[in-house]
């Protein structure tokens, strides 16, 4: 009995402020230990509650939390056991500046995460435009955001971005969002039939949502032609660009097939004749 106290007695000298026993050392690995149990047994129940999506968002939360109540904890446990952490610091100062310098973008990534999980900025499957990149959501972590696009790439977004930068949430407002076809005809066209075949286009597609008619617009007049826009619904805002060369191509064949014409650019060229 008396070797093992004094095995738990004896204490290692890091320096003359800093000394810890290894009585001291088994007491944070069992505090180390009740703690991560303990947070396992929060992040179980907790998740038994929440439903597939809030459950992810909770568990990247949870995942930088934990670190941080870790952290507290060891510096509570060393101080209960007289070790002074103000001395550990201001040694490691120095240390302690450079890694939060370059940590800083890291630190900037997780704190824009947890502002998008708090403030439901962006769900999983919502499809997203930011710096000319369109992509649908497939995961949201602490420190990044993945997407994959149109072509099935995967793009991958540090959260800070979302911040710094202006993004478009195709999706934010419902499944159901609205897209346009602009096309161009010749001067003299017979504007009615142009519209019904418009319209008929985009409702034998079957991407193009039925819940809510597809309009025509004669936008303008044009240098060149009478420019048209056909204004269509899609849930399926993921692959419009798919819908809108699919729905060019049957607006070609029908233009073809009612000899109505799609002009090219025209110019009056005047010459000048320099007469002496």
């Amino acid at each position: 009995m008396e070797t093992l106290r004094n095995i738990l007695d004896y204490t290692f000298g890091l320096d003359n402020n800093i000394k810890i026993s290894v009585k001291g050392i088994l007491v944070l690995i069992v505090v180390f230990l009740i703690t991560s149990f303990l947070l396992k047994l929060i992040k179980k129940l907790t998740n038994k509650k929440l439903d597939e999506e809030n459950k992810d968002k909770f568990n990247s939360l949870f995942s930088f939390l934990k670190y941080f109540i870790y952290i507290l904890v060891i510096i509570v446990a060393l101080d209960s056991l007289g070790i002074k952490i103000s001395v550990l610091l201001a040694g490691s100062a120095a240390l302690l500046v450079g890694l939060g310098l370059g940590l800083q973008t890291l630190f900037q990534d997780i704190i824009s995460g947890i502002f998008m999980l708090l403030d439901k900025t962006i769900h999983l499957n919502d499809v997203i435009e930011i710096d000319d990149k369109i992509g649908k959501v497939f995961e949201i972590n602490l420190r990044t955001t993945r997407a994959i696009t149109i072509d099935d790439k995967v793009v991958v977004i540090p959260n800070h971005i979302f911040l710094t930068n202006n993004l478009y949430n195709w999706t934010q407002n419902g499944r159901l969002i609205i897209e346009s076809v602009k096309v161009g005809v010749a001067y003299g066209s017979d504007v009615e039939k142009v519209r019904k075949l418009l319209i008929e286009a985009a409702m034998e597609n079957s991407k193009v949502s039925k819940a809510k008619m597809p309009s025509v617009l004669l936008n303008n007049f044009g240098d060149s032609s009478l420019e048209f826009i056909l204004r269509f619904s899609t849930t399926q805002s993921f692959i419009s660009p798919v819908i809108k060369s699919e729905l060019r191509f049957v607006i070609d064949k029908k233009f073809r097939e009612n000899n109505i014409q799609i002009p090219f650019p025209q110019r009056d060229i005047h010459i000048i004749e320099n007469k002496k």
